[in-house]
């Protein structure tokens, strides 16, 4: 157990900054490598054209996830969030979806919301753990294998609107 503490700390420390045009081969990489279903290199693109708040997870200056959300009427939508599997379950996509809600919260938004495949169960725990809450299902939402998969609506309350 000691030795993995020291590795712990000889890894460099992570940071979350914008996404740029320059990361989007490897944003794309990651997506391809994560989902049977991704994302083209083209819909990042797009989401950085339109000024979606897009963000990256930059591990020594090697993009290891992102983070996509749109901001509108007073709400924030997680579009796609998203690390390098090497890197998981150790804190990182716990810390970039705080970093989204924070910069929903600057941006005076009140409520978030997401959807999420019911077979992603380690997401799933993650939502919970930072306080979002199921408020319906969205049936067939997402492409899948055997044709169509359902997806988990959740919503997270960021702070209480003023009207």
């Amino acid at each position: 157990m000691a030795a993995a503490r020291e590795d712990m700390r000889e890894v460099p420390e992570v940071h979350i900054r914008p996404m740029l045009e320059m990361d989007l081969p490897e944003v794309a990489a990651i997506e391809q490598g994560s989902y049977a279903f991704p994302w083209s290199e083209n819909i990042f693109r797009d989401c950085l054209r339109v000024g979606y708040t897009c963000r990256a997870l930059d591990l020594a200056g090697q993009v290891i996830g992102y983070g996509v959300m749109s901001l509108g009427a007073g709400e924030a939508h997680i579009l796609n969030v998203c690390v390098r599997d090497e890197f998981r379950s150790i804190g990182f996509g716990r810390r970039l979806l705080e970093h989204l809600m924070e910069r929903a919260i600057a941006g005076g938004v009140t409520e978030a919301f997401l959807e999420v495949r019911p077979s992603n169960l380690a997401a799933i725990r993650l939502y919970q753990r930072l306080g979002f809450e199921q408020i319906g299902i969205r049936r067939g939402y997402y492409q899948a294998p055997d044709g169509r998969e359902d997806a988990i609506v959740l919503k997270l309350v960021l702070r209480q609107s003023n009207t």
